[in-house]
């Protein structure tokens, strides 16, 4: 068992969001439990009484509640609250009813300085943009699509969208035009709003001429809504401003519980990236829940790092659906220096702040110690995710950042808008591993067999359905790639694509993907966007990447490359391949090296073997990672038996 790092004071634990929750169960119900384990089997087990006392205890706001929580409990094709009536928006703005004058939003922008906003301003604004979308035509089940950074217009126009019944999508502006046309011409937007321009660590960035290939690639487009920065505002374009000032009233409409509210976007090995479909209801109950895990209440002040392009932009409304202040920051989180974000955290006075895995092993490797810089008196607790959070990290947590702080790193997907694995207020914090399984999900470890596994590394599953798991994919109109994607491993069961072993208190840790997708400070993306960005160019004939997670160490992402014939792999085409990576994907997605393959190993199918040349590379037997017989060219995994030495050696 690992190290003791942090245990709760009694005050701490009882006074916590999920101490509340157990004694609601046993006031209401008669529920009581001898431990967080058996708390935990009851609501996999009773998932309808589970479901139904967080509907209840968080007083979930319908204009028709639900006759029963699961009409259907198939997997896939679970059917939850087949005639409740609600609206996401509604559930988050009703916290400024007698609250209107208290902060919703404070943020932080390199482009717009800083900013706040009170709840009644946010429903004021919301609702004038609501009502211009419904001027530009915009209906139940319509997709309005963005560009925008994390900050205050993304969120007004996500809010407004949801209001009426149509569908939110949103990429963050670091991307490139191939990977958002890729998302957005998908599911056909009527609505697209972008910035032109943002700041970023002290550097102007133009996004014009990128918009531009954007929306002359989106036809289904009637109205283009601009945010002017660097420039002016093209012709034909309506100004954001302009939408923000009409006096109009919060009217959300009522939407069926699986009403789509968003469309978010995960990758496989192939083909366009999946667009996910969440709906309102699902989003409701599983953000409401994991605020539980994250003991969140209306007192608190939540920032999470996150660009606007990752799930976590999604999961911040978790905190203001329970009327906390969040607080957005839009800029280098090490600019000027690393003690930037730590002192917009001590300003603010920021009581639960969360970031990517890479930001906390960044500022270890920096030797950056808040503690002795700036005043963290406010801040309570920690979040971590997107990757694995090394057993080194937690103890510069605790040595350098402050003594007395719940760390919980959490587990999940974009997949399912929630975690599988979290933090929980009244347990201890052990180094390099997370707290216990979130509430409602059946997660466990299970071996190649669909045994289950304890103390073990297997594959993560979940074996019951879950509110928030995808309603379907858009486009997808048989299902036959959402069951590709998830279950066509397992009969009925969920496979998520991460190493994980769980112990017998519950207590987990994840050791990285077990697929291919590719895994950059918690942006996922298929490899196959990155193969087309790299396969056009005339000179590379063809490409493998490989994403490595090594747990307590930095991921390396090495990309090899066949050079046409004749072509000599130099720094200048290393430029050139970075470049193209760059802009049509992101610069998050630049390889760590790119090395010369003769030839990429391929199945007799012709699929590309990135799975067996990532498991080697993570220290794999030779012998046990592939089946050389089912390869069309066997000889080429030589190579990478050779690189895996090399690198081991090193």
């Amino acid at each position: 068992m690992s190290k003791e790092l942090w245990s709760p004071s009694k005050e701490r634990a009882e006074g916590s969001t999920m101490a509340a929750f157990e004694r609601f169960l046993g006031e209401t119900r008669g529920l009581t439990f001898d431990d967080y384990n058996a708390m935990w089997r009851w609501s996999v087990s009773d998932l309808e009484g589970f479901w139904a006392a967080i509907w209840d205890y968080f007083d979930i706001r319908a204009a028709q509640p639900y006759s029963r929580i699961l009409a259907d409990r198939s997997m896939p094709g679970a059917k939850w609250c087949p005639d409740a009536m609600l609206n996401m928006s509604d559930n988050i703005l009703r916290h400024a009813d007698g609250r209107e004058n208290t902060p919703a939003i404070i943020g932080f922008s390199e482009t717009l300085g800083r900013t706040d906003l009170s709840w009644g301003k946010l429903r004021d604004k919301v609702a004038s943009v609501a009502q211009h979308l419904r001027g530009m035509g915009v209906e139940q089940g319509d997709r309005v699509v963005a560009v925008l950074p994390n900050g205050e217009a993304a969120l007004v126009a996500f809010l407004a969208t949801a209001s009426l019944g149509a569908a939110w999508s949103l990429c963050a502006p670091d991307m490139g035009h191939v990977a958002i046309l890729d998302r957005f011409k998908q599911i056909a937007p009527k609505v697209f709003i972008a910035q032109d321009g943002y700041v970023f660590a002290g550097a102007t960035v133009d996004r014009r001429d990128v918009l531009k290939q954007i929306t002359d690639g989106l036809p289904s487009v009637a109205q283009f809504v601009t945010l002017p920065v660097v420039g002016d505002l093209p012709e034909g374009h309506v100004s954001w401003d302009s939408l923000l000032h009409d006096e109009a009233e919060f009217a959300p409409t009522p939407v069926p519980f699986d009403q789509p509210l968003w469309i978010v976007y995960s990758s496989g090995t192939t083909g366009n990236p999946k667009p996910i479909v969440h709906g309102h209801g699902g989003i409701i109950l599983e953000m409401n829940k994991q605020t539980l895990h994250h003991d969140i209440s209306s007192k608190d002040r939540f920032c999470w790092l996150t660009s606007s392009g990752w799930i976590m932009w999604n999961a911040q409304w978790m905190a203001l659906g329970q009327g906390a202040t969040v607080c957005l920051y839009d800029g280098a989180p090490q600019h000027p220096d690393m003690l930037a974000l730590w002192r917009f955290i001590a300003d603010e006075q920021i009581t639960f702040f969360g970031a990517g895995a890479a930001f906390f092993a960044g500022c270890l490797k920096a030797g950056v110690k808040p503690i002795e810089e700036v005043d963290l008196s406010a801040l309570r607790s920690l979040g971590s995710t997107g990757s694995p959070l090394g057993a080194d990290a937690y103890d510069w947590v605790y040595r350098d950042v402050k003594e007395d702080i719940w760390l919980a790193p959490v587990s999940g997907g974009t997949d399912l808008a929630g975690a599988f694995v979290l933090g929980h207020p009244a347990m201890a914090v052990r180094a390099g591993e997370m707290q216990c399984r979130s509430l409602g999900n059946a997660v466990r470890a299970y071996d190649p067999n669909g045994n289950e596994l304890i103390g073990e590394v297997g594959e993560l599953v979940c074996t019951e359905p879950l509110p928030a798991m995808p309603l379907f994919f858009w486009g997808d109109d048989d299902g036959s790639r959402l069951f590709e994607s998830y279950y066509d491993t397992y009969p009925n069961v969920w496979r998520h694509g991460d190493w994980i072993s769980i112990d017998e208190k519950g207590a987990s840790v994840i050791y990285g993907r077990s697929d291919a997708t590719i895994n950059r400070k918690g942006l996922r993306i298929g490899s196959s966007e990155i193969y087309q960005a790299v396969e056009g160019l005339d000179e590379v004939l063809d490409s493998l990447v490989i994403d490595l997670e090594f747990l307590g160490r930095d991921s390396f992402m090495p990309l090899f490359v066949v050079p046409a014939k004749g072509v000599a792999l130099d720094e200048a085409l290393k430029a050139k391949i970075n470049t193209a990576i760059r802009t049509a994907v992101s610069p998050r997605f630049i390889p760590n090296e790119i090395v010369e393959l003769a030839e990429v190993p391929r199945t007799l199918s012709g699929k590309k073997l990135e799975v067996p040349v990532k498991k080697l590379l993570l220290g794999g037997d030779p012998a046990r990672v592939v089946n050389r017989d089912s390869m069309a060219n066997p000889d080429s995994f030589d190579f990478f038996i050779a690189y895996a030495a090399a690198r081991a050696s090193t």
